[in-house]
C-alpha cells in the first residue's frame, strides 16, 4: 500500500465509519432497551417500524438523492467547478425537502394501514400504530439532515457529520434511560419513550447541521439555485439518484418482504432474526462508512481525471473492508450466545438459540458484504449507479426472495435457512460487483 494514500483513506473514512458506529449504536441500545422493558413483543414492535421506517427514507432520501448529491458535488469539487457544487447542493436541498415532507406524511397518516399489510396484529399492531406516529415526526429531521451531510461528504468533510452523529446518539441514549425505565424524574413510558427520544434527538441534530451548512460549510445553501431551478442540473441529480433510489429499493423491499415472511412464522422466529440482524449490524458499520467514504474519494480522483489515484484507493478501501469482516466472522463464529444475550433477557431461551444459530451462519457471509458495499461505493463515485442496480436486483429478486418464499411456505423450514439463502445472496453480489471494479479501476 502507498502510505500517503492509506493516510488519506484513514483520514477520510475514520469519521465516516464512526458516525455509522454511533449510529447502529444507538439502534442496537434501543432494540436492548426496550427488550429488557418489555420483551420480545416489543422488540417486534421497535423492530418492524423502525424497518419499515427506514427502508423507505433509505430509499428516496437518505441512500438515494443524498448518494447522487455526494457523487456529483464530489466530481464537481473534484473538477475545481465550485459554483456548480453550490448548484446541486442547493437543489438537492429542495428535492430532499419535498421528499421528506412527503414520506413522513404518510407514515404519520396510515400507520394502521402500513402495519396490517406488514403482516402486524395483536400487541405488535395496538403499540406499533403510535410508536409509528411518533417517530414520523423524527425520520422527517433525519432525512432532510441526510441531505445536509451529503453536501458535506460530497468535499470530503465526514468530520462534522460524525460529530453530528455524536450529538443524536447522546441526546438519545440519555433520553432513552430516562423515558423507558422512568428515571431522572422523567415518566416510565417504556417503548413509546423510545420513540419519543428518537424524534427530540433528530429534530436537536438537525438544528446543528443546518446551522452548520449556513454558516461553516466550504459549499452552502444558495437560494438564488433553489429559485431559478436549472433542470439540466435536476435533470443530472435524478439520473442518479433515481438508479441509487431503485438499488436501494430492491434490497430494502426485498428485506421487508423477507421480514414479513419470517413474522408469518412466529414471534419467536421475527425476534430471534430480529436480534441476530442487529448483532450483525455491528459488524457492517465500519464497512458502511467505509463505503461512504470511498465514494467521496473516488467521486474527487474521477472530477480530477486521476484514474491510477482512483484504481489505487479503490484497492486499499477493499483490502481494509474484508480484513475488518474477517474478524468479525471470527466473533460469529466463536461468541453468538455472548452477544445475542446483550439484547435480551436471559430466560428467552428459545430466541436466544435461534438467535445464535443464525449469526453463526452471518459469519460466512461478512468477508462478501465487505466486497459488495465497498465496491458499490466506488463505482457510485466513478458516477455508475446502474450496475449496483442491476446486481441488485438479481441477487435480491431473483436469488433471495424466491428461494425464502420457497423454504418458508412450501418447505415451512425455519428461520436459520433465511440465512443460508442471504449468504448465497451476497456471495453472488460480492463476486459481480468485484468484477465489474476490477474491470473499471484495476486493469
Amino acid at each position: 500500500m502507498d502510505k500517503k494514500l492509506l493516510d488519506n483513506v484513514i483520514n477520510i473514512s475514520t469519521p465516516a465509519i464512526g458516525e455509522t458506529i454511533l449510529y447502529n449504536i444507538i439502534a442496537m441500545f434501543d432494540i436492548l432497551l426496550v427488550g429488557r422493558f418489555a420483551g420480545r413483543k416489543a422488540i417486534g414492535v421497535a423492530g418492524l417500524s423502525n424497518e419499515i421506517l427506514l427502508t423507505f427514507s433509505n430509499i428516496f432520501v437518505s441512500l438515494g438523492l443524498a448518494i447522487a448529491v455526494t457523487s456529483l458535488i464530489a466530481r464537481t469539487v473534484g473538477a475545481n467547478n465550485h459554483k456548480a457544487a453550490e448548484e446541486y447542493a442547493s437543489l438537492g436541498f429542495t428535492i430532499g425537502l419535498i421528499l421528506s415532507i412527503v414520506i413522513s406524511y404518510i407514515f404519520f397518516k396510515y400507520p394502521r394501514e402500513i402495519l396490517i399489510f406488514a403482516g402486524a396484529k395483536g400487541d405488535v399492531l395496538n403499540l406499533g400504530i403510535d410508536f409509528m406516529k411518533i417517530c414520523s415526526i423524527g425520520i422527517f429531521f433525519n432525512m432532510i439532515s441526510s441531505i445536509l451531510c451529503s453536501i458535506l461528504r460530497g468535499y470530503g468533510d465526514t468530520t462534522t457529520p460524525f460529530i453530528l452523529s455524536s450529538i443524536i446518539v447522546l441526546i438519545n441514549l440519555t433520553l432513552d434511560i430516562g423515558l423507558i425505565f422512568g428515571k431522572c424524574g422523567l415518566p416510565t413510558l417504556g417503548i413509546m419513550g423510545a420513540a419519543i427520544a428518537k424524534t427530540i434527538s433528530q429534530f436537536l441534530g438537525f438544528i446543528f447541521i443546518f446551522l452548520y451548512i449556513l454558516f461553516k460549510s466550504k459549499i452552502k445553501l444558495k437560494l438564488k439555485y433553489m429559485a431559478a431551478i436549472n433542470f439540466n442540473k435536476i435533470k443530472e441529480l435524478f439520473a442518479f439518484s433515481i438508479p441509487c433510489s431503485l438499488e436501494e429499493a430492491a434490497y430494502c423491499i426485498s428485506r421487508l418482504l423477507s421480514n414479513f415472511m419470517i413474522m408469518h412464522c412466529s414471534t419467536t422466529a421475527y425476534a430471534a432474526n430480529q436480534i441476530a440482524n442487529t448483532v450483525e449490524s455491528f459488524s457492517i458499520m465500519p464497512v458502511a462508512g467505509l463505503g461512504i467514504a470511498t465514494t467521496s474519494i473516488i467521486g474527487l480522483e474521477v472530477g480530477k481525471n486521476n484514474k491510477r489515484k482512483a484504481r489505487s484507493y479503490t484497492k486499499i478501501c477493499l483490502q481494509i473492508g474484508i480484513a475488518v469482516m474477517v474478524i468479525c466472522s471470527v466473533f460469529f463464529l466463536i461468541m453468538p450466545e455472548t452477544l445475542i444475550k446483550l439484547f435480551i433477557k436471559s430466560n428467552e431461551k428459545e430466541v436466544i438459540s435461534l438467535s445464535s444459530a443464525c449469526l453463526r451462519l452471518g459469519a460466512f457471509e461478512q468477508p462478501f458484504l465487505a466486497i459488495s458495499i465497498v465496491a458499490t461505493g466506488a463505482m457510485k463515485g466513478a458516477g455508475n449507479a446502474k450496475t449496483p442496480l442491476i446486481i441488485t436486483l438479481i441477487s435480491s429478486w431473483c436469488i433471495r426472495l424466491p428461494l425464502i418464499f420457497y423454504f418458508i411456505y412450501f418447505l415451512r423450514l425455519s428461520v436459520i435457512h433465511v440465512w443460508w439463502i442471504t449468504a448465497l445472496q451476497w456471495a453472488f453480489d460480492a463476486i459481480a460487483t468485484y468484477l465489474f471494479v476490477r474491470k473499471k479501476f484495476m486493469t
